[in-house]
């Protein structure tokens, strides 16, 4: 039980291995003085962007350490194994081609297929062999690296199909690093199949139904108006409508929409309502905010790419927790409370306010684009100059010894995993469900969650990796979890109750095994932005 480590912890804090927090840190943190279930008082949600389990952590903690120039990778003795690709799944695998490791020189890929009903097409009934034709369009790596314009050649043995392909250590360096030093999951899936915007919902709320109206990515809800609403009401939700949002409608309450681009409104409660009705302080921190129109970065390909992703911003659905104009806080002390910009900030906010001492209860970061590990215009070496600059950052401040950073990621981008989670929400869809057969995605109707069609589900694997000192070392949970399970662990700690109507929450796994309360460790892991690996000289960022 939550409560029982908290006791626990609070009695370690009493001998001196805890860190206490005074009455002068509560006036100074408004955070510190919640009434929490664990002894986190702030979590940091880094939601990244389209990649599978697989993709990052097929053969973790092997790394081949083969090629000259990348950052080199050695596995600490007694690291767990995780649920990888073993021999036969890379020898002898059932899709097209086998799984082949991507060097660094290989980061920059292009996207890949990853629609509610492609990727349920590629589970194919539970064979899981149809990435090549369903999810990776038949293109080899040359064909993918092509497109995007990477030079690198392809090598590998023929046929090389990308949608199959991995990164390891000597690559995606850092994330290894952490879940040596820290925590991850092996077992985590998205709540549903489908892309960017499903993932959103489902991480904020639980639920990608409740559609008052929508676009072409909607299902059973009438056509929103064209362009963009400014008729938000903060603090006051709709109630839910009879639609389903299945893939990447933009959100109606967002002035950087287009009159091309179809919006959708969602109804009911999300997260931010829980916690808004207990008076906590938080805030959806997202790259190119401020100058949604204008703001860009160039990748490591050269590339310019627009910073803000509008339909990677799922509170911009609801209209009680929209912010349409982007508008600013109306100071920097206002960061985190109800004003003005309603919880929806740009990312430079997040820092204002964490190096002020008022780093939010809840903060849900959002890289700028080319930081975020979309594949297309994001890569596994821009994400984690991004990641290591964020965490090493956060562990430089004094609210760290009370801070949980999770990584988890929206969807699988279509990328190849060998592991199909169980089918805990059906549904039977004709024109959009394929998992295990036309139209369906099981055939109980009495299994469709709530009655609330167009929701299948768990859907793919994907990393998620904890970062705190409240962390376990070097570990690998099994627990089944999914994206809800991050909203869960905010009602549950911050003791807010249940965003209900339907929402996965009710049933999802717990993310308590990834932590020890009981043997916290304060001391800081800084690595080096670069390469990912520990810091020599004590991590400048």
């Amino acid at each position: 039980m939550l409560w029982k480590r908290f006791l626990l912890a609070a009695g370690a804090a009493a001998l001196g291995l805890v860190p206490m927090i005074s009455a002068a840190d509560q006036a100074q943190d408004p955070a510190a003085a919640s009434r929490t279930a664990t002894p986190i008082k702030h979590l940091v949600v880094i939601f990244q962007e389209n990649v599978s389990f697989d993709h990052y952590f097929a053969s973790y903690p092997a790394a081949a350490n083969a090629t000259a120039g990348e950052p080199v990778f050695r596995a600490r003795e007694g690291t767990p194994n995780v649920n990888g690709l073993n021999g036969a799944l890379l020898n002898t695998n059932p899709n097209l081609g086998n799984p082949q490791r991507l060097s660094r020189a290989q980061a920059l890929t292009c996207d890949q297929g990853h629609g509610y009903t492609q990727e349920q097409q590629a589970m194919d009934n539970g064979a899981l062999d149809m990435f090549v034709q369903k999810t990776g369009g038949g293109l080899t790596l040359a064909q993918c690296l092509a497109a995007v314009g990477n030079k690198a050649p392809a090598g590998g043995a023929s046929p090389n199909f990308a949608v199959m392909d991995y990164f390891d250590g000597n690559t995606v360096t850092a994330l290894w690093n952490y879940a040596q030093r820290f925590s991850m999951s092996d077992n985590s899936f998205s709540t549903g199949y489908g892309p960017s915007t499903p993932g959103a919902l489902n991480l904020i709320s639980g639920n990608t139904f409740g559609a008052i109206c929508g676009g072409g990515s909607t299902i059973n809800a009438p056509a929103c108006p064209t362009g963009f609403s400014t008729a938000n009401t903060p603090g006051m939700s709709a109630p839910q409508g009879p639609g389903t949002i299945f893939g990447d409608d933009r959100p109606l309450f967002e002035n950087c929409n287009s009159a091309t681009q179809h919006p959708a409104e969602m109804g009911g409660k999300n997260v931010g309502d829980l916690l808004n009705a207990q008076g906590q302080t938080w805030g959806w921190f997202q790259g190119g905010f401020a100058d949604c129109k204008h703001d860009s970065h160039t990748n490591i390909g050269g590339a310019t790419v627009g910073d803000y992703i509008m339909h990677h911003e799922p509170f911009q659905y609801y209209p009680q927790t929209s912010n349409p104009l982007h508008l600013p806080p109306s100071s920097a002390a206002m960061i985190g409370r109800q004003d003005q910009a309603n919880h929806q900030y740009d990312l430079s906010q997040f820092f204002t306010a964490a190096d002020a001492g008022r780093l939010p209860a809840v903060s849900f970061v959002k890289a700028a684009a080319f930081q975020d590990g979309h594949a297309g215009y994001s890569d596994p070496i821009d994400e984690q100059t991004f990641l290591v600059q964020t965490i090493n950052h956060l562990q430089r401040l004094d609210t760290w010894r009370s801070t949980a950073v999770v990584i988890a990621y929206d969807d699988s981008d279509g990328w190849y995993d060998h592991a199909e989670g169980p089918l805990v929400s059906q549904s039977q869809v004709p024109a959009i469900d394929a998992l295990t057969g036309a139209g369906q995605c099981g055939a109980s109707a009495a299994k469709v969650p709530s009655g609330q069609q167009g929701r299948c589900g768990y859907g793919m694997r994907q990393p998620l990796l904890v970062i705190s000192p409240f962390a376990r070392t070097n570990f690998v949970d099994h627990t089944l979890t999914d994206q809800s399970s991050i909203t869960r662990f905010i009602e549950d700690n911050w003791h807010l109750g249940r965003v209900g109507s339907g929402s996965a929450d009710a049933f999802a796994g717990t993310l308590d095994n990834l932590f020890d309360f009981n043997e916290p460790n304060a001391s800081r892991f800084i690595l080096d932005p670069a390469t990912g690996q520990p810091a020599r000289d004590g991590g400048e960022d």
